[in-house]
Formats: structure tokens, C-alpha cells, sequence
């Protein structure tokens, strides 16, 4: 169904009329202690009007002597006018289940927020399960109304069908800024379920739809409509340097050795792909890569995907949302109708769901702050204790994936600081999950080799050579000396050794607080 408008607004839905507010009286509506669903993933599909006009609330009764926060709940990170502006206003108690938020990090690191980091795939069962408590509120950014009241998602779906479902009140944010003919381009699953009750989920390649093209919403908890017409936040990229294009070159060589080996197809395995600049490195290298007709199946469609699909390389793209460059977003409305017959946008309950990615068999591809000589990586923390980001859905992917990439570059810092440890501070995926590990230095295939092995394999390959002969000296020692053999560590020095070898070679240490 097409929406159609009222009064030159996107609110098809005659009966609604009477809920539209403004940002600040509907932002009013929200009391204080309150749990709040968000909509949005990684920049896309957020609430914008709405949550800065509660954070102007909330800074008018802090400055009356009044205790306002809530606790946020979204599908992955939002932006400035979400995150930033409920964080700059001191009004997040609980923050979930992933940020990228720079005052949010501050505060949380500051002991200031608290901030339950969790896989992106949990998330909605954890709420039907009642472990953050009950959703007092859903803030939804939508594209349209429709007259039978369904809602046009918009650029991003996360877990905006499990907000709606479980909020007792509900906000929703109309923006106009969005294309309608994004309408088409969702596939909302409604037939998920908790145990005992929970059937397969049926799905056998990325391009199926199994569910429906709008979000359902009990009319009678609709509390608020605020029209708005504001743009996503632009996700710009650097242009791929030549750290992020030798590791782009040591993939897909190895994706090449691979598909000669029989162990994939030659038009490889679906595709995932995590945000950054590195990614975008490896998917550019497509480009030009012997690989055709290529699937993805992934959390956040970004530009190096659109480019591949444009180009006729990548053929379908299943995805929870769309974060893209200001250029690419041009290139994305310019050629709307093209990309919506190949890209299918759902529910992250579903593009994370470790059912599908294991059925599917993907090829998953994250970056990681660092890993250490066993296999380890850590992708959440700096010394062990500061918070990055969060752990988003690497972990749905890595453990479920057919073939799983960490990437990084050996060094941070100007060089100073070694990504290469001897062992990681904080481990957010074990050595059983990691398979191959790639820096600008090489690759490593850590299949099938036992904890020394990868050792070896991992130091050769993977460290830069500034730091490969501290970690030879430490490993060597280690096993010499340590009192278990099958992963030798000097315990006493772990954490401390690259940080000693650093501070006699090089003025900055090898891990600071703010390192990223």
C-alpha cells in the first residue's frame, strides 16, 4: 500500500491526526527513570527531533536542582542529536547495546554511565525476557504512515519492531526527509519466538523475504506524532591509504587461494562487513577483483557495497540499515528504484541472527583494536578497562561465520604502540572463534593449529617488524620458563612486557589510555 497524504503530510492514517505535537511537547511526555527505545543503527534511521528537545528538558531541571535521566536502548549507535545531546546533558543512567558516542564513552569511562555491551543478536530476546525491564517508551523514526496505520520504515530497522511491540507508549517521529520509495525495501519478520515455542527461521539465502514490507504498531499506544524533516548523519570515509590496501590485497589473495581450493564457490560465500575505513578498503578491492555475482548478508550497508552492487558485481544485499556517504547517499536517491530490487533491509534480530549466518555460511570481515600471539582479539577496550565502542555484532558474526577476518593495522600511534600483544587486555573473542587475522604485514590462517603454532604463525605474518623480535624474545621465554606449556605466558609480565620493551625504544608508550 502506497501512503497517502493528509494535509500535505506523510500521515495516511486519518485517525492519528489528533496525536501531532511538537518535539518539545511530545518530548515532555517522557518522565524521568524511564526505559527508552530508540530507533537507529550506526547514524541512520534515528529519532532527531525528539531526543534534542529532551535533553533540553532535562538541562532545564537540572538546572532547577531536579535528578532527570533515562536509559537508552537503541539498535546499534545513533548520533550528536541523540547519544551526544542526552549525554552532554548528563541524562543517561543505562545506555544499551552499542555506542560510538564520544561524551557517551567519556561518561562511561568516567564511571559516570553505565553501559551493558552485548551482542547486537541478543538484544531483542533480552528485552521479551524482561532483563532491562519494561519499555516505557518507543521514540521511532519513520518514513510514512500508511491510512491502515502500518508504518514505512525507514533508513534503518534494528529493533524498532521489538519496540513497538513491547513499549507501553510510543512516539513516533514522521520524517520527510526520508524517500518514500524506501517503502518496499524492508522485510519485517514477525515470526520469531521465544523457547519453547520458536520454529526455523526460513531463510536460505540473503535475497529471501520472509517477512512483510511495514511495522505494525498498536494504534492505542501511539501517545505522540512529531513530523520532522531532517537528514541521516553522513558516514564519510577517508580514501583506502596503503595500510588499509595491503590488507585489502592479503584478503583477497587469500579468498582466491581458497575458491582454487575448493572450499568456496567462485563467486565466493555472502559477504559481511564491518564499519570502517578498512572495510571499505577490502569491499573497494572487489571492485576489481575475479569475483562475480556476489551475495552480502550484513549489519550496515555502506558505500564500498553500494559501489559493488552498482557496479553489477554484488547482486543481492540483505542488511538491518543504510549508513552512507553524502555522495553515496546522492548516488542511493538518484537510483532509488535500482537499489531497492537488491537491497532488503531487516530487523537486526534477524541480519544478526546466528541461525542464519551459520546456514548461510558468510564470510565475515571485522576490525579488532588488537590481538594477541594466541589468537585472541579484543575490539571493545584500551588497557582493559576503557570502553571504545562496544562489540556491536562482530561476535553474532565471527563465531557463526564459515570464515571469519579480524583486521587491523599492526601499529597505532604514529607507530609507537604494537597491535600485535603478547596478550590482549580484554578478550572479546576467544582463539576458538578467531580464524585469520590480518595486518598490513601479512595474514594469518589460524585453522586448524594448535596455541604455539599460531604463535609463530601470528608473529611472522601479522607483527610489524619494529616489535616482532620482542615478541619472539617474550614468547621464547615464555616457553622456556612458564609452568604450562599449552599456552606458555609469563603472568608476571604479560600486560607489562610491550609496555617495558616500548618505553626503552620509544618515547610514547605502547598502550595508552586514550589509544584507538
Amino acid at each position: 500500500m502506497t501512503t497517502k497524504l493528509t494535509n500535505g503530510r506523510r500521515i495516511g492514517a486519518a485517525h492519528l491526526a489528533s496525536k501531532i505535537m511538537s518535539p518539545a511537547e511530545a518530548a515532555a511526555l517522557i518522565r524521568p527513570g524511564s526505559n527508552v527505545g530508540m530507533s537507529g543503527f550506526t547514524g541512520s534511521g534515528h529519532p532527531k527531533a525528539v531526543p534534542l528537545a529532551l535533553a533540553e528538558i532535562i538541562n532545564a531541571r537540572h538546572a532547577a536542582g531536579e535528578a532527570f535521566k533515562v536509559n537508552i536502548w537503541s539498535g546499534a549507535s545513533t548520533a550528536p542529536e541523540l547519544d551526544g545531546a542526552l549525554a552532554k546533558a548528563d541524562g543517561i543512567d543505562v545506555r544499551l547495546p552499542y555506542q560510538s558516542d564520544p561524551t557517551c564513552r567519556q561518561r562511561i569511562n568516567a564511571g559516570q554511565m553505565n553501559y551493558i555491551d552485548m551482542h547486537l543478536s541478543h538484544v531483542a530476546q533480552h528485552a521479551w525476557f524482561g532483563f532491562f525491564g519494561p519499555l516505557d517508551y518507543a521514540v521511532i523514526e519513520v518514513t510514512g504512515i500508511n491510512e491502515d496505520g502500518s508504518l514505512i520504515p525507514s533508513t534503518a530497522v534494528g529493533n524498532n519492531k521489538t519496540w513497538l511491540d513491547l513499549a507501553q507508549n510510543i512516539i513516533l517521529e514522521v520524517n520527510s526527509a526520508q524517500d518514500l520509495r524506501l517503502e518496499g525495501m524492508h522485510d519485517i519478520y514477525y515470526g520469531t519466538a521465544l523457547p519453547p515455542q520458536r520454529k526455523p527461521i526460513p531463510m536460505t539465502k540473503p535475497s529471501d523475504r520472509i517477512g512483510v514490507p511495514h511495522l505494525s504498531c498498536n494504534p492505542a499506544k501511539i501517545i505522540a506524532i512529531v513530523e520532522t524533516n531532517l537528514p541521516d548523519r553522513h558516514t564519510d570515509f577517508a580514501a583506502p591509504d596503503a595500510t588499509s590496501q595491503a590488507i585489502a590485497a592479503h584478503m583477497l589473495e587469500f579468498l582466491q587461494h581458497e575458491v582454487r581450493a575448493g572450499r568456496m564457490p567462485e563467486n565466493l560465500l555472502p559477504l559481511q562487513s564491518g564499519v570502517g575505513n578498512v572495510a571499505n578498503a577490502v569491499l573497494a578491492g572487489l571492485e576489481d577483483a575475479p569475483f562475480e555475482d556476489l551475495t552480502a548478508y550484513t549489519e550496515v550497508l555502506q558505500d564500498g557495497m553500494l559501489r559493488l552492487i552498482r557496479a553489477g558485481r554484488l547482486t543481492s544485499a540483505s542488511a538491518s540499515a543504510i549508513s552512507l556517504s553524502e555522495a553515496a547517499l546522492r548516488d542511493f536517491l538518484d537510483n532509488i528504484d535500482f537499489y531497492r530490487e537488491r537491497i532488503i533491509l531487516r530487523p537486526q534480530e534477524i541480519s544478526n541472527h546466528p541461525e542464519v549466518v551459520r546456514r548461510l555460511g558468510l564470510i565475515a570481515m571485522n576490525s579488532m583494536i588488537e590481538a594477541d600471539i594466541y589468537g585472541n582479539v579484543n575490539s571493545t577496550h584500551i588497557n582493559g578497562t576503557s570502553i571504545m565502542n562496544g562489540i556491536g555484532g562482530s561476535g553474532d558474526f565471527a563465531r557463526n561465520a564459515y570464515l571469519n577476518f579480524f583486521m587491523t593495522p599492526s601499529t597505532a600511534k604514529g607507530g609507537s604502540i604494537s597491535c600485535i600483544v603478547p596478550m590482549v587486555t580484554h578478550v572479546d573473542h576467544t582463539e576458538h572463534d578467531v580464524q585469520v587475522i590480518v595486518t598490513e604485514q601479512g595474514l594469518a590462517d589460524l585453522r586448524g593449529l594448535s596455541p604455539k603454532q599460531r604463535a609463530a604463525v601470528i608473529t611472522a605474518n601479522c607483527a610489524h617488524p619494529k616489535f616482532r623480535a620482542a615478541l619472539n624474545e617474550y614468547f621464547a621465554r615464555a616457553l622456556r620458563t612458564s609452568p604450562g606449556k599449552h599456552t606458555p605466558h609469563l603472568m608476571d609480565e604479560a600486560f607489562g612486557f610491550m609496555q617495558t620493551w616500548a618505553q626503552e625504544h620509544a618515547p610514547v608508550p605502547l598502550r595508552r589510555p586514550d589509544a584507538a
